[in-house]
């Protein structure tokens, strides 16, 4: 008998006061020990559902469809589960780590704050745990007595992956967890997480606009467009071969070590992603798409494919 996955997202669809749908009708699965990663431009849906996944949205959002966590559907939780499910059973990593930390208390206390709501731990115990984290992720059990301020943006990125591991999680979310680092702090903190995950088999959600990032730390590979996922399938795969024409741009926009051509003349993709509240008939790419034929503007494409490797798209 096949074991249910760990994440099973069906039919997600987020629409905001405006009415304009940010997420629509997303399918994922997710099983413990796998790392999916998720990809687009700025504006497609990435971090709303990100944050969809934890129902963390404004609460001028409204959320259909189904979220289920360990066969549990997150959107269905009272307040008391649901306060109970965040950090111990997912937890999420923010793009920003000096925005998400607070600039006046120490690092220690703010690691130490979910293990003291969701654990019975005496305080003596929770400061050993902390201890242990932080030089889990890399950082001297001294930096606990640390402000924000006083650490770098790689160590304060480390911090939250600390917090994000502190009440032992089934499911961790990293929405951007390496935008603002430099590429050395980048490449140590993405083996840091391949390492954790490998290491205590907790499933993992890696939001990027890098596919490159996502092809090399990932073992599947979503990419988004205008809410939707318009192409699903092995990491690599889809990052070396994309069958639709948006994930191809996406990747012919990131020039490939090796190859002369794509580092002197990197591809790029005209235009913008559209407007949630203005969305172009039939397949909300074929404006931009450079294989769009007539049937593209009038019929919106469902995905399509192999079981593994699927593309909304007629081409594919």
């Amino acid at each position: 008998m096949t074991a249910a996955p760990l994440l099973d997202v069906r039919d997600l669809t987020v629409t905001y006061g405006t009415g304009a749908a940010a997420v629509r009708g997303v399918d994922l699965t997710l099983d413990a020990g796998q790392k999916l990663g998720i990809a687009g431009e700025s504006g497609c849906g990435k971090s709303t559902l990100a944050l969809a996944l934890l129902r963390l949205l404004p609460a001028g959002a409204k959320l259909s469809g189904e979220i289920l966590l360990d066969g549990e559907d997150v959107l269905a939780m009272k307040w008391g589960r649901l306060r109970a499910v965040r950090w111990a059973g997912a937890s999420i990593v923010f793009q920003g780590a000096m925005h998400s930390l607070n600039a006046v208390h120490r690092i220690g206390d703010q690691i130490a704050e979910p293990m003291l709501i969701h654990s019975t731990a005496p305080p003596s115990g929770v400061r050993k745990r902390v201890a242990e984290l932080l030089e889990h992720v890399g950082l001297p059990a001294s930096r606990a007595s640390s402000y924000p301020h006083e650490l770098s943006g790689g160590q304060r990125q480390r911090v939250m992956i600390a917090m994000a591991l502190a009440c032992d999680p089934r499911l961790i979310v990293a929405d951007e967890p390496t935008t603002a680092l430099d590429v050395m702090i980048q490449a140590q903190i993405l083996r840091l997480i391949e390492q954790l995950v490998a290491e205590q088999g907790v499933g993992l959600i890696m939001i990027s606009h890098d596919l490159a990032v996502l092809a090399d730390t990932c073992d599947r590979l979503a990419v988004m467009y205008a809410g939707r996922v318009v192409e699903q399938g092995p990491a690599s795969e889809v990052y070396s071969a994309a069958r639709h024409p948006y994930a191809k741009a996406l990747s012919a926009a990131f020039p490939r070590i090796g190859d002369p051509a794509s580092r002197h003349a990197p591809q790029g993709l005209p235009g913008d992603p559209p407007d949630p509240s203005a969305l172009p008939s039939g397949c909300t790419f074929h404006p931009r798409c450079p294989v769009a034929v007539e049937a593209c503007s009038v019929e919106d494409q469902e995905l399509r494919g192999e079981a593994d490797w699927k593309a909304a798209c007629l081409h594919a």
